[in-house]
């Protein structure tokens, strides 16, 4: 008895679920020849962006991923943007002159056109606290540079060659970290006649590297031990290629979290040798200046001494948490 003609049946195909998805025979030849199709275009082998044809992701890329829903870093980084913005057009939005002062305003409260009030000598207290932002942010901005490019060099050369030239530079940063950092800038600043910011920010400079220069000795001791780094090495790399290919980008991390927000602290600093006066001097503007002037005044003129030192106390807070926010992105541990 002949067979009957054969029928196409529907093809079976696991569902993953102990179930059974009947497809026709072409849908099934169409799913093994194109197994992205059953995933909605998806690469297979987990979610998209996570399949073997997807870009990895960098540290950086994760790190800025997470910065960007970090209501700390944005509330942070809006602030330090302002301060960069007055500090290079202070004109935008004080259009009085931060020297010309009226001692018959001397100590006036607010008024119009003078929300901040005059200090004891009559001059406008808005207008100094906008004009002493380019100085706080030009120290700041220029030590913070100066500390974190002399630092790495140093530590990082010392971490990688080792030897005699590692043990010589741990004791002299030992030496460094003996020294007072006010008590210091009181003796060596003592001497110096110029009013620039130059001045202020060499002694930062000569008094802040040993700090970043143990972080960074630490990160490239840590990251030449890696097997990549052995890889390397094997294949015949050279140390130049080795130090600034492999290990600088995957060390550089704490140092920029350290340099952030050592940044803070370093405007801070030179508020206080502005405030001993050995910093910078009148007529220079600066919030330490401000803050010294008014000092005496305190009981009647509150004001003159009230908004530069909620300026200084408000930068010098952004940019620790700018610095802890990044810290949080860049620390591996924490995700």
């Amino acid at each position: 008895m002949p067979e009957p003609p054969y029928e196409q049946e529907g093809a079976v195909a696991g569902t993953g679920m102990g179930g059974a998805m009947d497809l026709a025979a072409s849908e099934a030849t169409t799913l093994e020849k194109n197994p992205s199709a059953a995933s909605g275009g998806r690469a297979p082998g987990g979610p998209e962006g996570t399949g073997p044809q997807a870009k990895p992701r960098s540290l950086w890329s994760d790190a800025w991923r997470d910065l960007r829903r970090n209501p700390v870093f944005i509330i942070s980084a809006v602030v330090i943007l302002f301060l960069i913005f007055i500090s290079l057009w202070p004109s935008a939005i004080a259009s009085g002159s931060p020297l010309k002062c009226d001692l018959a305003k001397a100590q006036e409260g607010s008024s119009p056109g003078h929300p901040f009030g005059y200090d004891g000598q009559g001059c406008d207290v808005y207008t100094r606290t906008v004009y002493g932002a380019r100085t706080s942010v030009t120290v700041g901005v220029c030590a913070t540079l100066g500390v974190a490019l002399l630092g790495s060099v140093l530590g990082g050369l010392a971490g990688f060659f080792g030897g005699a030239a590692d043990s010589f530079l741990s004791r002299t940063t030992d030496i460094f970290f003996a020294i007072p950092v006010v008590l210091g800038g009181l003796v060596l600043l003592s001497v110096v006649t110029s009013n620039t910011v130059w001045p202020v920010i060499g002694f930062i400079v000569l008094l802040g590297w040993p700090q970043i220069s143990r972080i960074a000795r630490g990160s490239v001791i840590t990251a030449k031990q890696n097997d990549y780094v052995q890889a390397a090495r094997a294949l015949g790399a050279s140390n130049s290629r080795i130090l600034l290919r492999h290990i600088a980008p995957n060390a550089v991390a704490p140092v920029i979290v350290v340099a952030t927000i050592a940044l803070g602290t370093y405007i801070a600093l030179e508020a206080t040798l502005s405030f001993l006066g050995v910093g910078l001097k009148p007529p220079s503007v600066s919030w330490g200046i401000d803050i010294s002037a008014a000092a005496p005044y305190i009981r009647n003129a509150p004001h003159a001494l009230l908004w530069p030192s909620g300026a200084l106390a408000i930068t010098v807070l952004a940019f620790i948490m700018l610095g802890d926010a990044v810290r949080d992105a860049l620390d591996p541990k924490l995700r």
